[in-house]
């Protein structure tokens, strides 16, 4: 059982590293034919402020404009949705302003992709076992599947936001762990500040000026930036809940 475990594990690495180096290569492609690959210094604006030009929808959630911000807003029955520019990218630096429901999740997906293929990946959603240790699972994906890496954005008393997710994958890559300072940085029913950098292996994030992730994962060199409108299921308390984001800006590195 424990030899037949470690091969599937084996052969899901890998899979998914020859899938990441087939997409990523299509990515960095794509990003040399869009127009954000102009500058290489000055920082662009992803949104322009008035509609939702440059940006596409996977999962059908309920985006719009509204104030000068860009609206998810949540419905039941919906699966997690991503608003994602329609460029890919490699190395930047990132800054976004975002308000939440506190009855909500959601994040911002940097490097993501949908999966060419039904792909297998071994999670860990962040619950532990008994005995302490990751409550680890294997977890299949349909074809279609809008994943990747995503900075979390948790309202919650668990405080998680700012750690690094691979949504539709491998689940945390990063936690805060004991850092309380850390923990403590997001204010919760107010405007906060990602600051994101990525750059070739290396990840870093910051909340509203506290360093949260400082962290290495080369699977995925390039890909979609996205707002992530989290799935509520059947919950109607949750429905209507909007997740906003503004002033989003990115400067390649």
């Amino acid at each position: 059982m424990v030899s037949s475990f470690s091969a599937l594990i084996i052969s899901m690495k890998k899979h998914r590293k020859y899938l990441a180096f087939i997409v990523s290569s299509l990515s960095l492609l794509l990003a040399g034919c869009s127009p954000s690959s102009n500058s290489t210094t000055e920082s662009v604006e992803l949104f322009n402020g008035s509609d939702l030009k440059g940006w596409q929808n996977f999962g059908g959630g309920k985006f719009y404009v509204e104030d000068g911000a860009i609206v998810g807003e949540s419905a039941p029955d919906l699966p997690n949705s991503f608003l994602a520019t329609k460029g890919m990218y490699d190395d930047f630096e990132l800054e976004v302003e975002f308000w939440v429901d506190p009855l909500l999740n959601s994040g911002i997906q940097i490097r993501s992709h949908t999966y060419p293929e039904e792909t297998t990946t071994i999670r860990w959603g962040g619950r532990f076992k008994d005995d302490g240790t990751k409550d680890v699972k294997e977890r299949v994906w349909e074809r279609g599947r809008f994943w990747g890496y995503q900075i979390e954005i948790d309202p919650t008393e668990r405080a998680w936001s700012g750690t690094v997710y691979e949504e539709g994958g491998r689940g945390f890559l990063h936690t805060p762990g004991e850092n309380e300072v850390a923990k403590k940085a997001f204010k919760p029913e107010q405007w906060n500040h990602f600051r994101i950098i990525a750059n070739g292996d290396h990840f870093q994030t910051w909340l509203n000026g506290v360093p949260v992730a400082d962290m290495h994962d080369d699977l995925t060199a390039s890909g979609y930036i996205a707002l992530q409108l989290h799935g509520i299921g059947k919950n109607l308390e949750k429905s209507g809940k909007k997740v906003i984001w503004r002033n989003i800006r990115l400067k390649r590195l």
